[in-house]
């Protein structure tokens, strides 16, 4: 009985050193192929983020600015139209009337069918020259942005950046390394490759 429990708890020991040994043998190796890959992982990968920040760049990229005055005269013009119409509407309006009084039932229903008219004429073309506005809006971005993509990528031909990311405060990126900030050079560049044309 002696011999069994002696012989028991040999194994026991044995079995103990050996799964001690596979434990921390196999945690060594776990370690070392995590910190190998991760450091492999950066050292063969090599990438480069840059980003720019989108407040600054409209603020100085000249054919923002340029857009912007476009679109406010466009704006402009069409506000100027709609108040045009709308005056004509109102001078109507007041004809009709100051002879309201002298009117026979027929005149007066007939008054009240044009002055419906003129009403839906002045709404469909106040969605008319919305619609248009921001159509104009919509093309003069995309003009924008495709100058922006079109630079980046001439940009990077020789900068060899993996991202360029953009920025605004507040938005998705919450810390940022001032050494990767590309804005001046991007409006720089901008400014440069679509000079403005001066308005005469």
């Amino acid at each position: 009985m002696k011999q069994i429990s002696t012989v028991l708890s040999i194994v026991a020991l044995v079995g103990t050193g050996i799964l001690y040994y596979l434990h921390f043998s196999h945690s060594e190796k776990v370690d070392q192929r995590i910190t190998r890959g991760t450091t492999g992982k950066k050292d063969s990968t090599g990438v480069k983020i840059a980003y720019f920040d989108i407040d600054s760049l409209q603020k100085n990229f000249k054919s923002f600015k340029e857009a912007e005055e476009d679109i406010k005269s466009k704006e402009s013009g069409f506000k100027n139209e709609l108040t045009d119409l709308n005056n004509r509407n109102q001078r109507r309006l007041r004809e009709l009337q100051e002879r309201a009084p002298a009117m026979t039932q027929a005149e007066g229903e007939a008054a009240q069918r044009e002055l419906a008219e003129l009403t839906q004429r002045f709404q469909q073309k106040e969605m008319e020259l919305d619609q248009k506005l921001k159509t104009f809006q919509m093309d003069k971005i995309t003009d924008l942005q495709k100058k922006v993509e079109v630079y980046l990528k001439k940009y990077n031909q020789q900068k060899g950046y993996s991202f360029i990311l953009s920025y605004r405060p507040g938005e998705f990126m919450y810390y940022k390394d001032s050494a990767y900030d590309v804005t001046r050079e991007i409006v720089d560049g901008l400014n440069q490759e679509y000079p403005v044309k001066k308005k005469e």
